[in-house]
């Protein structure tokens, strides 16, 4: 289990940077509080899964249907941006520093002479990107389950 100020530490960043991606969206000043709530559940549930055991992919998936769901919950709350709230509080949930290894890899592929090539940096590289798109849909597809499942219902 997480130690509590790992979580308190992460649910913070991930409001911070949920919170900064609203301003960077163009959200109303009410609407912010809400990007930021919303990046630390989704940070705080990714967080709980991954000291569960379960991978980056999964407890990725698993933090986008809790956020889908909770959106879903309070949309009358929210209102009409509930939808861009939920995507903005998965945004600090995107394998940043996974996504910049891949690159370097990438750049490091393209500049190799042609024999000059390590199958080390082939196989790195190609883990990177995968665990980049892997990690990118579920998030996608956990944010989308959540619509599909509960329409337009009231609760």
């Amino acid at each position: 289990m997480s130690d509590l100020g790992q979580l308190l530490q992460n649910m913070a960043f991930g409001g911070i940077a949920a919170w900064g991606f609203g301003v960077l969206f163009n959200f109303g000043w009410r609407d912010l509080g809400w990007c930021a709530a919303a990046g630390a559940l989704a940070l705080a549930t990714r967080t709980l899964a991954m000291d569960a055991g379960v991978s980056l992919e999964a407890a990725s998936f698993a933090a986008a249907v809790v956020l889908g769901f909770g959106v879903r919950v309070l949309r009358g709350l929210l209102g009409p941006a509930r939808n861009a709230l939920a995507v903005a509080g998965c945004i600090p949930m995107v394998p940043g520093s996974f996504a910049a290894k891949a690159i370097l890899g990438m750049f490091a592929l393209s500049s190799g002479a042609s024999g000059d090539v390590s199958m080390v940096t082939v196989a790195t590289t190609l883990e990177y990107l995968l665990r980049v798109a892997f990690t990118l849909g579920a998030i996608g597809t956990g944010l989308t389950i959540t619509t599909q499942l509960l329409g337009n219902r009231d609760f």
